[in-house]
């Protein structure tokens, strides 16, 4: 039997939550808010268009990521994973200060812009395999489902809070903080900066105090990381439970892509919110997210990751109706105050699942293929939604995400929680 993991100290555990309240700033204001509904509607000619040529650069990243995934847990064993999620963070931090210079009316102005967001989207994802591979080694099982969600809620605490800043940036009536420019929606451009560096100030003490394992005995060679990652799949196969809940994640998971991609597209699209008030129904969505993670991680230990995704499914299948057929702002901001308040259980106690389902000699190339899990497919719900949203409406497209909530909670009521974890400890 594996020994548990010592508790860390509490300055390396919270230098780790500190990452969560750092990166959650990408995802809150570029992938969902702010930046994706400003692209819709500046970079296109209208805003179903601009759903489907958004929906091509959240397909091409994830595709890349699917692809990057297992290798960069396979990489982090020989390597370590500190200096990769420096790298990472560092590459995502760059880019996305990038995209603030990309003007609408400038020559190939869609083509650059969609390919500074992938390498800054994929640079996200894949730092998250080494951030994530931390999680087992921080604390004891029993309380790794509030660890995690302690740290979901912490991180949308911080893309609340860089949220909030970003709101003076397109404040109407009120000028813009620093003499910043609105020509062009320079303005609404600058929020990348913000968040570039509200993500890499708040990195720092998870680059400082967060460490390594002894690394194996040798250095880096691509051959190594290419055959400890087949070798790695096929002890994946051997544990069944891990690979069912990776199966079943693979599907779910494409449905919480879709939402974080679109949200603020549909809020401005079908119910005319403007920018501003996109983002204040950010901040209303990231508070009760925060709260739901919070709530849940302390579920997630009573009943286990099992149960609590799987209510949590439920609940976003439920809300995700109400959002597709509300024809009212007031119906509309019910179902998104559902989706908020269940998205946060469903993400943390995904990952604090995993880390209870990983053996510790597998801890990053497991990770690694539970970011794949997250990925090989997650191109189907942008890629439906961008369609359907161009043919006929932003409704039915939206409407498209029940499929993966409904055929993704089928597949994880096949998996046997305990098992998982006795075989991931013996």
């Amino acid at each position: 039997m594996n020994a548990s993991p010592r508790p860390s100290s509490r300055v390396v555990i919270g230098s780790w939550f500190l990452y969560d309240w750092a990166n959650s700033a990408f995802t809150t204001l570029v992938v969902t808010f702010v930046y994706s509904a400003y692209f819709s509607e500046a970079f296109a000619e209208d805003p179903g268009h601009g759903t489907a040529l958004w929906s091509r650069g959240i397909v091409i990243s994830t595709l890349l990521i699917a692809l990057l995934a297992p290798f960069a847990g396979a990489l982090a064993d020989h390597g370590g994973k500190r200096r990769y999620l420096i790298s990472c963070t560092l590459t995502c931090v760059i880019m996305t200060m990038a995209l603030t210079f990309v003007r609408p009316t400038q020559p190939y102005a869609v083509a650059t812009a969609l390919s500074v967001f992938v390498i800054s989207n994929v640079a996200f994802e894949l730092g998250l395999v080494f951030y994530n591979a931390f999680l087992p080694s921080l604390t004891v099982g029993d309380r790794i489902g509030r660890i995690s969600g302690y740290g979901w809620g912490l991180g949308y605490g911080g893309g609340l809070a860089c949220l909030a800043l970003g709101l003076l940036f397109v404040l109407p009536g009120h000028p813009p903080p620093f003499g910043i420019s609105t020509a062009e929606g320079f303005n609404a451009r600058a929020t990348n900066m913000l968040v570039g560096f509200w993500f890499l100030v708040f990195s720092l003490p998870a680059f400082w105090y967060l460490r390594d394992g002894k690394a194996p005995d040798g250095g880096f060679q691509i051959r190594q990381a290419l055959d400890k990652l087949s070798r790695t799949f096929h002890s994946l196969r051997r544990y069944d439970e891990t690979f069912k809940f990776l199966i079943a994640r693979l599907v779910y998971n494409d449905g919480l892509v879709t939402i974080f991609s679109f949200g603020g597209i549909y809020a401005a699209g079908t119910f005319g919110f403007d920018l501003f008030e996109v983002m204040v129904f950010g901040i209303v969505l990231n508070l009760v997210a925060g709260l739901g993670a919070l709530i849940f991680g302390f579920i997630d230990d009573r009943v286990g990751g099992k149960v609590t995704i799987a209510v949590s499914l439920v609940a976003l299948t439920i809300f995700t109706v109400l959002a597709a057929v509300a024809t009212t702002r007031a119906w509309f901001w019910i179902a998104g105050i559902g989706v908020g308040f269940f998205i946060g259980p469903n993400q943390s106690a995904s990952r604090s699942l995993m880390g209870r389902f990983v053996p510790k000699q597998h801890e990053s190339e497991f990770f690694g293929f539970f970011a794949f899990s997250g990925k090989a497919t997650a191109f189907m719900g942008p890629w439906l939604l961008g369609i359907l949203s161009d043919a006929y409406s932003q409704r039915v497209g939206v409407g498209s995400i029940l499929l993966f909530f409904v055929v993704g909670g089928a597949l994880l009521w096949r998996v046997d929680e305990k098992g998982g974890i006795i075989a991931a400890n013996s």
